[in-house]
């Protein structure tokens, strides 16, 4: 099984002046719940190389048991910093993709042609597609193989309004995740703020927060072993 990471190559905060990129526990975790399964990973970012971290997501009160994993891990480290670049994939070689969040990727996803182009030949070959948190708005301008807006119809989460409240950036990002969905057709749903929470409708996988990345990665591994179940069959 071989699934691809997209992360973020955007790191400035909208006109804040502060840092922002992928926020660690969304990436790690996941990271670590594929491994685990003997998943082929490959990393990319828009530009390639070491993909930008939110800083806040490098404090003490945010670690979690697999952010501490990671940063003991040299390889997976080395792994991080020599992403391939966007460009460069091609869906044919994946079985899936993930994408993890932070607020980086409300910059440099939604209107990524690579992106884009990559998630809807996955769709197309009916192969897995999975984001986390802010992530999904690497969706929202993706169609499905009838034209219509990919989570039309679609049971799909990601970051909240009250999240986005909660940390002060709703007046800071290009516009509000949650709305974005809900205007594309999705049929949103959610949890109460940061608790863990995943929506599968079909092949499309939504985690709402930095806590349901490794229940999203989870969902994921499912639907990659039924496939796999289903081509032996």
């Amino acid at each position: 099984m071989k699934v691809l990471m997209v992360l973020t190559s955007h790191d400035q905060l909208g006109d804040t002046g502060k840092k922002t990129g992928f926020w660690l526990e969304e990436f790690a975790a996941p990271y670590y719940v594929l491994k685990d399964a003997g998943v082929t990973i490959t990393l990319a970012s828009p530009k390639g190389g070491q993909p930008p971290l939110d800083p806040k997501s490098d404090l003490p009160e945010n670690q979690t048991e697999t952010t501490k994993r990671f940063r003991a891990d040299s390889a997976a480290a080395t792994e991080l910093a020599h992403t391939s670049k966007l460009a460069d994939i091609s869906a044919d070689d994946l079985d899936a993709v993930f994408y993890p969040g932070g607020h980086g990727p409300m910059w440099d996803m939604p209107d990524n042609p690579h992106s884009i182009a990559l998630i809807e030949a996955l769709v197309k070959a009916n192969k897995p597609v999975s984001a986390v948190c802010h992530a999904p708005v690497a969706f929202i301008n993706v169609h499905d193989a009838n034209g219509q807006p990919l989570v039309r119809g679609k049971h799909v989460t990601g970051f909240t309004n009250e999240e986005e409240e909660a940390v002060g950036l709703t007046t800071v990002v290009p516009f509000l995740l949650e709305d974005k969905l809900k205007e594309r057709g999705g049929i949103y749903s959610k949890a109460r703020p940061f608790a863990p929470y995943v929506q599968i409708d079909g092949k499309l996988v939504t985690g709402q927060n930095p806590s349901s990345s490794g229940p999203a990665a989870e969902a994921l591994l499912q639907l990659l072993r039924s496939g796999q179940s289903e081509a032996t069959a």
